[in-house]
């Protein structure tokens, strides 16, 4: 900040990582290192596509002011990811106690005699960070090696242990799911015997049956059967 600077701002040009339909926001840090009350106003050259917050209000003798610039989220990229759009920053002296309440746009009119300052502003797109890349799988006999995520850049800790993660989870759910098959297939090979075991037993419940009542009623043994077949529906459930 230079001397005739009242507030110190950090940084001079609002960087945004542009991705398209997502806002996006930055922020500011006003720096007031003198013994006065400072009050500021934030103003862009397009109005409806950001917002600032707080757009304006006072900055204490020896402190400071975060200012938070959020951009709507966009349709359509600029042609080559430029960006026009301005923002000024102006500053003037005020007395003491005033606060954001009592600022009016008269107190930043230079035809009146007050003495603004200044700051103009920039805005730049920047790339959004880029997600790890996957591990390269094995090339194939004959075949050109794919490059490894060290050719272009080197792996932190944070990014290795998540792509280690990203390929061990798919096999623990593997595991998990040939277990849950695995049991599955046991209930349902147990429950296939007892059924073929009560079938049988029904059987020879009904020749024994037909043995001791001769010529009982064939109605009487269907029944015989039918309760026994549902039995071991419900012993199977």
């Amino acid at each position: 900040m230079s001397s005739k600077e009242l507030l110190g701002i950090e940084p001079l040009e609002l960087k945004f990582p542009f991705e398209l339909k997502k806002q996006i926001s930055c922020s500011l840090q006003l720096s007031n290192k003198t013994d006065e009350y400072v009050a500021f106003k934030v103003k862009t050259t397009s109005p409806k596509k950001y917002c600032v917050r707080p757009n304006s209000g006072i900055v204490l003798p020896r402190s400071t002011c975060d200012v938070i610039v959020t951009m709507q989220a966009q349709r359509e990229a600029p042609p080559d990811m430029q960006c026009k759009d301005k923002f000024l920053l102006q500053s003037v002296i005020v007395n003491q106690g005033v606060t954001a309440r009592d600022i009016t746009p008269e107190m930043f009119a230079k035809e009146s005699g007050n003495v603004v300052d200044e700051v103009k502003l920039r805005v730049v797109y920047v790339s959004p960070p880029q997600p790890p890349s996957p591990v390269p799988e094995e090339s194939e006999e004959g075949s050109s090696p794919r490059p490894s995520l060290s050719d272009n850049r080197s792996l932190n800790a944070a990014e290795l242990i998540a792509a280690t993660r990203e390929y061990a989870d798919p096999q623990e759910k593997s595991s998990e799911t040939m277990a849950l098959i695995s049991r599955l297939t046991e209930e349902k090979n147990s429950a296939i015997q007892q059924n073929s075991k009560l079938r049988q037993e029904v059987e020879l419940l009904r020749q024994e049956v037909s043995k001791q009542l001769g010529g009982f009623s064939f109605m009487f043994v269907m029944i015989i059967a039918l309760l026994g077949i549902l039995l071991g529906y419900l012993v199977k459930t």
